[in-house]
């Protein structure tokens, strides 16, 4: 008859820690997969409108930063000279 206040060995704590792992994991997704069902997703035109405000964006920072980048190039060589 085993003691049930005993200590559990090693090999039975590294069991149940990859059990729970598992459990812990497995309960994640589950979560997960019942918010993405409350979600409302975008339709297509609306998505496609927010990609090109982002695209549009990202276009004109890169121009911005590209014209302070040359100001700034042409600047250290006006002053180096």
């Amino acid at each position: 008859m085993a003691n049930e206040n005993a200590k559990p060995n090693f090999f039975v704590k590294v069991g149940r820690f990859f059990k729970n792992l598992g459990l812990g994991v497995a309960n994640s997704f589950k979560m997960m997969f019942h918010e993405l069902k409350k979600v409302t997703w975008p339709s297509r035109r609306e998505l496609v409108n927010y990609s090109l405000v982002v695209i549009g964006f990202m276009v004109a920072m890169g121009v911005i930063i590209g014209l302070i980048d040359a100001g700034a190039s042409a600047l250290v060589q006006l002053i180096s000279r």
